[in-house]
């Protein structure tokens, strides 16, 4: 029988956390009265993960899983967990435990009541210091500003989506991929549901500044335009302070011919100005020309070890 409501969650060396997301998702289930369906996605785990998750599935059939052939990444793990979902409203979700399952029964509400696309917003992050938020605060509010579309703020990958909106996001061949900007891009109609993001429940924090920062630059250069067109101005304004550079120099010549202004120094900073407004210029293009080499190359999104769980046949990689 199909379920009624799908569970994707991406798992990466999180053997301290299984047991108690089984315990605290077995609580909400039976608050649901409907059919439901958990996909953990290990994504390359190192530790005991994959074997826990053998042994969960084996002790509650509703917990499926698959497992990666190496670590894709969290995108990429979402990515493949929707590729499998059966559900008619799927929700995403982070193992660690500071995406509450508790709201998870009004993800669903808000969902009957016609909503698509209903994300959690968070309000707060408990336990986190601000090297971690004031980061995260300042690129949401710089990618709304530039997007193309409207990506709502402080939203992460903890989210409903209706089966109409999974579909579309599966059919989408993109491989460098960002989520919370897909979904924002699909439309239809979506809300929001506000919480306080618990701190993790155990392990060490998998998402480090680098991936963070990783994740930031597809979301910049996946969604807007203004990155190419920072480089058009760039180099306007070098124009334009390079013919101001050559009248000051020509006034110096003629009116004080033996000032310093007029000397090396002049000229060593006009290059350094032109030098970096190149190179600025050369990175911008690259991030953009990089990304359409990855897509180009057609390679598959991910490639499958194992699955458990699913009557039916699935490829063992995705395009």
């Amino acid at each position: 029988m199909r379920p009624k409501y799908s569970l994707v969650i991406p798992v990466y060396n999180e053997e301290k956390s299984i047991a108690e997301l089984y315990r605290r998702l077995s609580v909400v289930f039976d608050q649901l009265g409907e059919s439901v369906e958990v996909i953990l996605v290990n994504d390359g785990s190192r530790d005991r993960t994959l074997s826990l998750l053998r042994d969960l599935h084996e002790k509650d059939p509703r917990f499926c899983y698959i497992s990666l052939a190496r670590n894709f990444g969290h995108q990429i793990a979402v990515t493949a967990g929707l590729n499998f979902v059966r559900g008619d409203a799927i929700v995403v979700m982070d193992a660690d435990l500071q995406d509450p399952p508790e709201l998870i029964p009004v993800l669903l509400e808000k969902w009957q009541q016609g909503y698509q696309v209903v994300y959690a917003q968070r309000t707060q992050r408990k336990k986190e210091s601000w090297l971690k938020r004031l980061p995260a605060y300042v690129f949401y509010r710089i990618l709304r500003r530039l997007a193309d579309i409207e990506i709502p703020l402080d939203t992460g990958d903890f989210c409903l989506m209706d089966r109409k909106v999974v579909d579309v996001l599966n059919s989408m061949p993109e491989r460098n991929r960002f989520i919370r900007g897909l979904r924002s891009w699909v439309g239809l109609q979506q809300t929001s549901v506000c919480f306080e993001r618990d701190p993790r429940f155990a392990g060490e924090v998998q998402y480090t500044f680098r991936k963070s920062l990783s994740l930031a630059a597809i979301g910049l250069i996946s969604f807007s335009r203004v990155p190419l067109r920072l480089s058009t101005y760039l180099g306007l304004l070098a124009a334009a302070a390079a013919v101001l550079m050559a009248i000051l120099v020509l006034y110096w010549r003629i009116h004080s011919p033996h000032s310093p202004l007029t000397g090396l120094a002049t000229i060593m900073i006009a290059m350094f100005f032109l030098g970096a407004v190149q190179l600025v210029s050369i990175g911008i293009l690259g991030e953009y020309v990089g990304r359409i080499y990855e897509e180009v190359k057609g390679r598959p999104l991910y490639v499958l070890s194992e699955v458990g769980g699913f009557a039916e046949p699935h490829s063992a990689y995705k395009q």
